[in-house]
């Protein structure tokens, strides 16, 4: 297939293609074999649900609703895009066919719209605002797996690993923030087998391009990042990603690590507080340091590194220091939304790794504090969180009695129990009970 990311090959029959595909999801779900004739991208998916202990038969949870979800959305920075949404997919919308759908970059659906016929059968699958279709509670569909694989993706019919989700057909793509290069979330169009074409996943990436070019705009038509700016992205990922002067530039691990611990440092470090931050002692010769210094100097030009201190000039931003700044303010939610994973987790530089336990901490706390289900939920789904017994416990204690992800969350409380060697019964009376 030229396009692995397209659900069907040129020609071939849909309902032939939902046969094969059923019966391959049929046999995966009996006994785990590994599917003929199913995209790599489907397969591996499969694996991420089942890993997710998703029942099959089940439908996503609401996690917003009301006024929480009207709060939520309108600070969200797609927000500002939904008009653009609207111009472009508009009659894919109101055609009696399709849906347009946006979310957040944990799969909680912004907004949906369409025929109210269309709407009203979606809704039999939670389809919904406010409810979360990440691969971790939906399982396969396109814009979970779009957010999952951070890649514009068709799903189709008999693809989907819900069953009640199977009689769909969709695609998405991802959608970035164009200063940081985190993600924002996704926009989708889901239907019937008619969109398993080439035209639809082109119409959403499309859609996925103009976003992120209208966030990028001037200020007061869109966009609010400013055309010099510099920026790091380091969370989430082993070698962070500098954009300067309209290039992203890959560091390698030392120039990654340096520039985190003086974004840290604004005041400036000296060549011994650099290298005790990055090995732990002095027994480093300084010109080494003062050799890697100079390569990372030459990355980003003169104007933006001094020396005696070493220090950046205030323009470079960086997203760890947005994820803080936003706690600071008290805003827990945009945080988490800014946070896709810890700081430069493979480093072991001392000066990262407290920065990075830092980091972590703070947002757990803040998280904790809270108490918010959806909060709770965003957290465990994060490579930091999905471990953490006292958040999960948090989160089965916040569900109420007979929300789908209650028992998950109890089951996960019981197995990380039993792998920490802990016992307790009371975990999830509630307080006051």
């Amino acid at each position: 297939m030229a396009d692995p990311w397209l659900a069907l090959e040129f020609g071939a029959d849909p309902d032939e293609r939902i046969a094969q595909v059923g019966a391959a999801h049929e046999a995966f779900l009996s006994g785990g074999t590994n599917p003929e004739r199913v995209r790599d991208v489907v397969h591996r998916s499969w694996r991420r649900s089942v890993g997710a202990l998703l029942d099959p038969e089940g439908t996503p949870p609401v996690e917003l609703t009301g006024d929480d979800l009207e709060s939520y959305r309108a600070a969200h920075p797609l927000a500002r895009v939904l008009p653009l949404f609207r111009d472009l997919l508009g009659g894919i919308a109101t055609d009696g066919a399709h849906l347009m759908a946006v979310c957040d970059a944990y799969g909680r659906l912004l907004w949906v719209e369409g025929h109210p016929g269309v709407l009203r059968r979606a809704e039999g699958m939670n389809f919904v605002p406010g409810a979360r279709w990440d691969e971790a509670h939906a399982g396969t569909n396109a814009p979970g797996t779009a957010l999952a694989v951070d890649h514009s993706v068709q799903i189709f019919a008999t693809e989907h690993f819900s069953r009640p989700v199977q009689r769909w057909t969709c695609a998405a793509a991802p959608i970035h923030d164009p200063a940081t290069g985190r993600l924002l979330g996704a926009v989708d169009i889901t239907g019937g087998d008619h969109l398993a074409n080439p035209q639809s996943l082109a119409l959403v990436r499309a859609t996925a391009r103009a976003a992120e070019a209208w966030l990028a705009g001037p200020p007061g038509q869109g966009g609010s990042v400013e055309p010099d700016a510099v920026t790091v992205t380091a969370l989430g990922r082993d070698e962070a990603e500098l954009r300067v002067a309209g290039r992203r530039i890959r560091l390698g691990r030392r120039h990654s690590e340096l520039l985190v611990l003086l974004l840290q440092h604004p005041e400036g470090r000296t060549g011994e507080q650099l290298g005790l931050d990055l090995y732990g002692d002095d027994r480093l010769h300084p010109v080494t340091l003062r050799a890697e210094l100079s390569r990372l100097r030459r990355i980003l030009g003169p104007e933006l590194l001094d020396s005696r201190p070493y220090r950046l000039r205030p323009v470079v931003r960086a997203d760890f220091r947005t994820v803080v700044e936003l706690l600071e303010r008290g805003e827990v939610a945009g945080a988490l939304d800014a946070y896709p994973g810890s700081l430069l987790p493979a480093s072991d530089a001392p000066g990262v790794t407290r920065l990075r336990r830092l980091l972590d901490g703070q947002l757990r706390a803040a998280v904790l504090a809270a108490g918010d289900p959806a909060l709770l939920a965003a957290w465990t789904a994060t490579s930091a969180g999905a471990d953490d017994l006292a958040a999960w416990q948090a989160l089965a204690r916040a569900l109420p009695p007979g929300t789908p992800r209650r028992p998950l969350a109890v089951a996960r409380v019981q197995q990380l129990t039993r792998e920490y060697g802990l016992s307790g019964a009371t975990w999830l009376q509630r307080p006051g009970n």
